[in-house]
């Protein structure tokens, strides 16, 4: 991308505000997890303001921020980062490089896995599951930490070890939610594309 994509523009946004108005719609509280050093200069202040006050702070350095456990072992080091941080029993996991899912996206999918005792809640569409927007119980640290430790970083092989709810395609488009919504950006292409419309979304 040239830059960090954190802090791409998209649609007016960077892409790290889109996933923070995004998960602030569903969450009670965020926490972004990743280098810290990256994130020093991003302001409190930038934070969705409707959530901005219960938004969880690193006690060691007062941001909203913690490093990676395991860095450089990619999204399931983040993941497993994020729940042993995490004093939640329920855990959405969010990537910010998917700028089209919507607050009422993150909604639909807290519901489904709220009334359901998979450690595991993840949809699936076209291209398969979406384990970056997907809701995760602390108890799946456990088995994060066995793959990590064994040098295995695919967080589907961890899947494997656990029980796991599949929303499939079909009930995400009866809710009103589209493939599109799951729309990854990588390159500057991607950004121009994801930009063309937005997603369909749920009443």
């Amino acid at each position: 991308m040239g830059e960090d994509k954190a802090f791409v523009d998209f649609g007016g946004q960077t892409l790290l505000d889109r996933a923070l108005a995004a998960t602030g719609m569903a969450c009670d509280s965020i926490t972004i997890v990743g280098d810290t050093a990256k994130f020093a200069k991003y302001e409190s202040a930038k934070l969705n303001s409707t959530k901005r006050d219960s938004i969880k702070h690193d006690s060691s350095n007062g941001r909203p921020m913690i490093a990676d456990i395991f860095p450089g072992c990619g999204p399931l080091g983040g993941i497993h980062t994020a729940l042993v941080h995490s004093a939640a029993e329920l855990n959405l996991i969010l990537a910010v490089d998917m700028p089209l899912v919507s607050g009422e996206l993150l909604r639909f999918l807290w519901a489904r896995s709220e009334n359901d005792d998979a450690i595991v809640t993840v949809p699936r569409v076209g291209k398969g599951l979406q384990p970056l927007c997907a809701l995760y119980r602390r108890e799946f640290s456990g088995f994060a930490e066995k793959a990590l430790r064994a040098g295995k970083y695919k967080i589907e092989a961890v899947f494997a070890a656990v029980s796991v709810r599949v929303i499939e395609e079909s009930e995400l488009r009866a809710a009103g939610f589209s493939e599109k919504c799951f729309f990854n950006v990588n390159t500057p292409q991607d950004r121009r594309a994801g930009e063309d419309g937005p997603p369909q979304v749920g009443p």
